[in-house]
């Protein structure tokens, strides 16, 4: 792993500056807030199905809103054609008025309008993996997550944007180009999910879907202040060829409010033959009710590792400002540290990325038609991914297993573990990645991820969720950590810890006030 050093070195001088083009100004200044754009998006798909609101409706006012905000943002991308989405709105409102009951046992999602993230194939729309290499893919086929959507009754009217084969936490790529922070459009949206992110909170979309590998899920919810789930490893079905060696990344929710992760979570969750390694979970029980008593609850802090895992002093300050929210709904808080060495487990982490992401990947940088489509981090992954030994990749799984103890050993005196879900504030949407965090210089192109990082070589449930703003408007926050399989009890404390932190929750962007 150490020979991987001069390769970063050379890696990281590529870090800087994009040429970027200026940011489309909003078409007009952003009026009252609609109401059913206000609304959670698990009481907008029950007026739809109640037939209080129309899918027609919920449409258009959805579609206004992309028009509004995403020239400014880019979170949006291969848009549908509006004609042919109003078609298919109103295909849905003649169900419901022939007497179709759509509801949260049968079609929870119906008329939600829906951008998958475009790291997975939706039928019919274009799907790049933010790669100039899938620039003109239009899917024929889709895998399970989609399906699991479709068939809820989600109606797709585009993508959500994502770097390129969702390398790294910045969502920027060739194809789209970048997307901008809900909150400040000269800072990054975060990434990998960043479109879901900030289509969230510009209430562009109801609710979304999202990817984690090291922080994906996590990283653009709290930088655009809402919420998103990384489950339990195999708690939603994973996909693909190999599903036993490579075990590292999910799908996942994201959402403006807890209650409507868990909704979306009760869908995409649950054993599927075509996926090894899912576990028998009760997928309903996602969808609520969320509420419990979390009196003598302990919870354990691990701030920035023990010092070990750099961070922004804002950060930690934000997010040392929300645990009172976990005392006053009766839980306790103490420190909590891991008794293993991180450094093993950060070279650990990078040899096995490199050898799931860029393994498969190597017929692009061999075949000179593709070659120089692809971008610096997929290059680099895939030049690691070229000298891994079988003997490495057993140490590293060792490692990695070791780890994984360790953590687990910290629930014999806690409930949940608490960590900041970011280590930085949002930085400026032109650079590809951060070269350095509180004065310490980034080997790679994702080392400032390190605290997520530090969550997935587990495989542990972690529910990333708002804590506050810095003084100049930016926002970070938490991450939620449960025992294995304790995705329901994540849901029921994030639902209690979303409640008293209202006001910072609740909080809108500045386009949208």
């Amino acid at each position: 792993m150490g020979a991987m050093a001069g390769t970063r070195r050379q890696f990281l001088k590529g870090a800087g500056a994009l040429a970027l083009a200026p940011v489309a100004a909003p078409a007009s200044a952003a009026p009252t807030l609609d109401p059913l754009l206000a609304m959670p998006g698990r009481e907008l798909a029950g007026m739809i199905s109640a037939k209080k609101v129309s899918a027609v409706e919920a449409l258009t006012t959805v579609l206004a809103q992309i028009a509004r905000h995403n020239p400014a943002h880019n979170a949006i991308v291969a848009l549908q054609d509006g004609d042919q989405l109003l078609g298919q709105a109103r295909a849905m409102d003649a169900r419901l008025a022939a007497g179709e009951r759509p509801g949260p046992q049968n079609m929870p999602l119906f008329g939600i309008p829906w951008a998958v993230k475009d790291l997975a194939g939706v039928i019919g729309i274009r799907t790049t993996n933010g790669s100039l290499v899938n620039k003109d893919n239009i899917p024929t086929s889709e895998g399970i997550m989609v399906q699991r959507l479709r068939k809820a009754g989600a109606l797709f009217i585009g993508k959500t944007n994502a770097p390129e084969f969702g390398l790294g936490s910045h969502t920027i790529n060739r194809v789209y180009g970048p997307t901008r922070n809900a909150w400040n459009t000269g800072k990054s949206a975060g990434g990998s999910s960043g479109g879901a992110g900030v289509g969230l909170a510009l209430r562009m979309l109801p609710m979304a879907d999202g990817s984690d590998f090291g922080g994906s899920l996590r990283n653009p919810a709290v930088w655009n202040n809402v919420f998103g789930f990384r489950p339990t490893l195999g708690t939603i079905p994973s996909e693909g060829a190999e599903q036993w060696i490579s075990r590292m990344s999910t799908s996942g929710p994201m959402a403006r409010h807890v209650a409507d992760l868990g909704l979306i979570l009760s869908v995409m969750a649950g054993p599927h033959p075509g996926a090894l390694g899912a576990l028998p979970v009760d997928a309903r029980s996602f969808a609520g009710p969320l509420v419990a008593d979390h009196k003598g609850v302990r919870i354990g802090w691990l701030g920035d590792w023990g010092g070990r895992v750099p961070h922004d002093p804002a950060v930690l300050r934000i997010c040392e400002n929300a645990l009172p929210a976990f005392r006053s709904i009766g839980c306790s808080v103490d420190e909590a540290s891991v008794d293993h060495e991180i450094e093993p487990v950060w070279q650990a982490l990078m040899l096995l990325r490199s050898w799931v992401s860029g393994t498969g990947l190597q017929r692009l940088a061999d075949d000179p038609k593709t070659r120089d489509l692809i971008g610096p981090q997929a290059h680099w992954e895939i030049a690691n991914s070229r000298t891994i030994t079988g003997a490495q990749v057993l140490a590293a799984s060792t490692v990695r297993t070791a780890w994984t103890r360790a953590v687990d050993k910290l629930f014999d005196r806690f409930d949940f573990l608490v960590a900041p879900a970011v280590q930085l504030l949002p930085f400026p949407v032109e650079q590809l990645w951060p070269t350095q965090v509180n004065g310490q210089t980034m080997r790679t192109y994702h080392e400032w991820m390190l605290g997520t990082f530090l969550v997935t070589m587990t495989g542990l449930p972690a529910l990333a969720a708002p804590s506050g703003f810095s003084a100049d408007g930016l926002p970070a926050g938490i991450q939620i950590i449960g025992r294995r399989g304790a995705d329901l009890a994540c849901l029921k404390l994030a639902h209690a810890y979303e409640q008293a932190m209202r006001p910072v929750i609740s909080r809108l962007p500045p386009g949208l006030v």
